[in-house]
């Protein structure tokens, strides 16, 4: 398949569906909130975007089937005999959506054989988003149209190192590795709302993101495409590719996002005797 052909209407789509995020967004009135079965928020928007992107993605490529975070329970189930397919959180960051800080994403991504192969994010507050693909550097296409290629920095110690961390989800564990990240170098902190997290790193502006605790495929599998393009990693602790499509759920394990694969970021981490 060639993934630099379907790209292009894929950042479309998502953007399309962004703008429908954000009419929502704007309401004067309050947000219209349930909670899911898990006990996550959903709002309006997630429904809305979820039905739009569906559609055109269907309109799209209709022999390829469609997984989102708001399927329906046995579309979710019929996945694991899926080699290829459309991963879809039509809205990350819910919470940060609720907050109304702008640090939320529509988020779609191309599995096949168990791997991210495209990805697009897009960022509606700021009408920004963020693709790649295995055969496509990096890009970044901001409010006016323009785009440009993005890449991931160095490590340069010297300089310091940032890590990204979640706004919503602090795992106890975080802080011993931070511990030992600073042994590397001087080590800057910010929490950052969701998949936004690994596009920063995809265009040079941090080093790292780790993630301890519960994420879902849907949570990753678009900003994990962009980050690959733009020359990052995203494994788990082991320091294995993270995958998709391999396990009867659909958590990911923990996991780390680096902009620099040269650095041997589980002997810093000190990742062969894990953290309990």
């Amino acid at each position: 398949m060639d993934t630099s052909a379907l790209l292009p209407q894929v950042m479309t789509i998502a953007e399309e569906a962004g703008k429908a995020v954000m009419a929502i967004y704007d309401r004067p009135d309050e947000l219209h909130i349930e909670s899911k079965a898990d006990t996550t928020p959903v709002t309006d928007a997630d429904l809305e975007a979820h039905r739009l992107i569906c559609d055109r993605l269907r309109q799209l490529t209709p022999e390829i089937p469609i997984l989102s975070e708001e399927s329906p329970a046995e579309e979710i189930l019929q996945r694991r005999q899926w080699r290829r397919y459309w991963l879809i959180d039509p809205l990350d960051g819910t919470k940060e959506f609720i907050k109304r800080n702008g640090e939320f994403t529509v988020n779609i991504a191309l599995i096949d054989n168990h791997r991210s192969v495209l990805g697009v994010v897009h960022v509606p507050a700021t009408a920004t988003t963020y693709a790649g693909s295995l055969s496509q550097d990096a890009i970044k296409r901001g409010a006016n149209g323009e785009e440009e290629q993005i890449h991931c920095r160095p490590l340069d110690a010297a300089g310091g190192m940032t890590l990204l961390t979640s706004r919503s989800h602090i795992d106890d564990r975080q802080d011993q590795y931070i511990q030992q990240l600073e042994q590397l170098a001087a080590l800057t902190v910010k929490g950052v709302g969701s998949s936004l997290k690994l596009c920063l790193i995809a265009e040079g502006q941090a080093d790292l993101h780790l993630r301890l605790g519960r994420t879902c495929e849907w949570d990753t599998g678009a900003a994990q495409a962009v980050l690959e393009a733009a020359g990052g990693k995203v494994m788990d602790l082991l320091m294995q590719p993270l995958n998709y499509n391999q396990k009867s759920d659909l958590y990911n394990p923990d996991f780390i996002a680096i902009a620099d694969p040269e650095v041997n970021w589980a002997e810093h981490l000190n990742l062969e005797q894990p953290l309990s």
